[in-house]
Formats: C-alpha cells, sequence, structure tokens
C-alpha cells in the first residue's frame, strides 16, 4: 500500500498494519527466499518472477506487518532482527506445504508420504503392527486405518488407502488380493463356565442353550457362522454383551461373563494360560481367509512394496 504526497507522488509503502484481510502466504514464500539469498535478484531467479515483483512484495508484507524486514545494500538486502525472527518462525511450516505442493514433481526430492493401511483392529494390533515395527525403525511412516471390511476396500478403491488386511475377498479386477493368513475360529469361555456347561458334542448345541453369549455385533456374526457350521443348527438368540472389538469380546469372556467364538490367533496366549477354554474341538472348525489387498494400477512406491514384502513374509509363520 502507498501513500500520496501532497504533490500527488508516491511516497512509498505505508509503514502501518493495514488491518484488512489475512496475509498472503505467497508473501511469506517470497520473503524467505529473499531473506535465505539475501538478494532480491537472486530470490526472483529462484521463485520464477521478476526482481520487481519481490520488491513490490517484499513491501506488501513490510506495510502489512508494519515492520522494516531488509535493509537495502549496494549489492544486495541486510534481513533486520525483525526478519530474522519471523524467518525462523515460518521456515519450517513453508518448507513443509513446499514439499507437499512439489510431491511427484521430476526431480524434486519431497518429505517421504506415510503408507497407509487399513484392517481390522484387532489383526492389525496383534499381528500387522508388531511385524512391521522394523520398518517404522528405519524410516518408513504408517498411518493406520481400522473398519469393517466393505468400507475399506471402497476406501482403497477411491485410493484413500495403498494396503488393506480384509477379511473379505474383493470382487473384479480393480483391487488384486493376495492370500494373507487361514483364521481358525474356536468356541472359548472361561473356565467356570466350561465346568458348568459340561461336555459338547457336534451333534447337540443344547447344553448353551442358556449361557450367555458375548459377541462384537449384535447380528452374532460369528457365532451364527459357528453354529451354522459345527452343530448344522441356526442360531436365534440375543448377545448378552456387545463389543465392537474382538479383544474386548476376549477380555470379557475372560473375565466369566459368558461364551463366545474368536479366531485361535487372538485367544491363543489366554488359551495356553488357561484364562480360556476351548469347549469343543471339531474336526473341520470353520476357517476365514485373511487377503492383503492392494488397488491395481496403483503407482509404485518403495515404501508400499517394503510393507506388502513385510507383511507376506511375516504371514508365512502366522
Amino acid at each position: 500500500m502507498t501513500q500520496q504526497k501532497s504533490d500527488g507522488s508516491e511516497a512509498g509503502p505505508d509503514p502501518r498494519p493495514t488491518g484488512k484481510g489475512s496475509l498472503d502466504l505467497g508473501l511469506l514464500r517470497t520473503f524467505l527466499a529473499v531473506h535465505r539469498a539475501s538478494s532480491l535478484t537472486a530470490a526472483a531467479r529462484e521463485l520464477g518472477i521478476s526482481q520487481p515483483t519481490v520488491s513490490a512484495q517484499v513491501q506488501a508484507l513490510e506495510a502489512h506487518l508494519g515492520r522494516q524486514l531488509f535493509e537495502r545494500l549496494p549489492r544486495g538486502v541486510a534481513p533486520t532482527t525483525v526478519a530474522d525472527a519471523l524467518a525462523g518462525e515460518i521456515a519450517a511450516p513453508l518448507d513443509a506445504l513446499a514439499a507437499v505442493a512439489d510431491r511427484g514433481r521430476p526431480g524434486v526430492q519431497a518429505f517421504p508420504e506415510p503408507v497407509h493401511l487399513a484392517g481390522p483392529a484387532e489383526m492389525l494390533a496383534v499381528r500387522a503392527l508388531p511385524a512391521l515395527a522394523p520398518l517404522t525403525v528405519g524410516g518408513i511412516q504408517l498411518r493406520v486405518t481400522t473398519g469393517l471390511a466393505d468400507e475399506l476396500l471402497d476406501g482403497l478403491q477411491a485410493g484413500r488407502f495403498d494396503l488393506v488386511l480384509s477379511a473379505v475377498r474383493p470382487r473384479g479386477r480393480v483391487m488384486a488380493a493376495v492370500p494373507l493368513m487361514d483364521e481358525e475360529f474356536v468356541l472359548v469361555a472361561a473356565p467356570a463356565w466350561a465346568g458348568r456347561i459340561g461336555p459338547l458334542t457336534c451333534d447337540d448345541p443344547g447344553p448353551l442353550r442358556d449361557v450367555p453369549l458375548v459377541a462384537y455385533a449384535e447380528d452374532l456374526p460369528l457365532l451364527r457362522r459357528y453354529w451354522r457350521h459345527v452343530f448344522r443348527a441356526r442360531l436365534s438368540a440375543r448377545p448378552a454383551v456387545v463389543v465392537p472389538d474382538l479383544r474386548g469380546v476376549r477380555s470379557s469372556v475372560a473375565a466369566g461373563s459368558g461364551v463366545t467364538v474368536l479366531p485361535r490367533y487372538l485367544c491363543e496366549d489366554d488359551l495356553a494360560s488357561g484364562a480360556l477354554v476351548t469347549l469343543l474341538s471339531p474336526e473341520d472348525p470353520p476357517i476365514n481367509t485373511g487377503f492383503l489387498v492392494q488397488r491395481t494400477g496403483a503407482l509404485p512406491r518403495p515404501p508400499v512394496t517394503a510393507v506388502r514384502e513385510c507383511l507376506l513374509r511375516a504371514a508365512q509363520s502366522w
């Protein structure tokens, strides 16, 4: 902003803050380039704009702040203490924004983008994240999302995620799925409940008729599947406890709240310690395959490839 002299000529930028509007980030970017180069001309070359434009933007910033930022020298400029303080305050945020804006441009080295991984909370917590710990130590960043298979696969297709652990095999050719692990489902209870229920056979679920059921959803998905597969019967009951996390289901049942069905990998330590007891050992237990899913046609990124290969290697022992 300029002032007018009494004769109508311009008197240069008004040193007082205008107090109107927000500060243009472009002015700060120009200021930082001048501060680092100690030269209006060199900053103009770096930014790809003219030297008069750089000078005008610096003046506009000085007018907005009401402070002198640079002392004009015969060769270049010297920052004032105000400029040094401002540069220290804005350098890191502006550099981070520039890295995001320049991501993907040829010849530009940007900050690495995190790998966006999604899947069931229990599988991520118990299997995937411990296996990926060495990669994070090596500098790979992870951003993890939990949820149900259908919504996560939709997010993968939309580009929200790089990799998804899914209990459902995706359809179509948009997503490529690799079998990762088989989950064996077991019917478990605390020892006190096991003693009260007594012996069970695959021919008769009757002893379980009045036992409280603990599930992660109102419709008892794992329990209904177990009843259908093992007992060849339809389960029609309401759960006593619903916890939308199988780790919470496991804790509730271990504390004595009733009976549930869990993936064996999630409760094997409790079975080994005796905190939980297997109520039945059918010759053909229900099994579900988990998949590692990636969008076909996605641009290859070394961190994503490293996470994928690490999970596939670890799954060989799962």
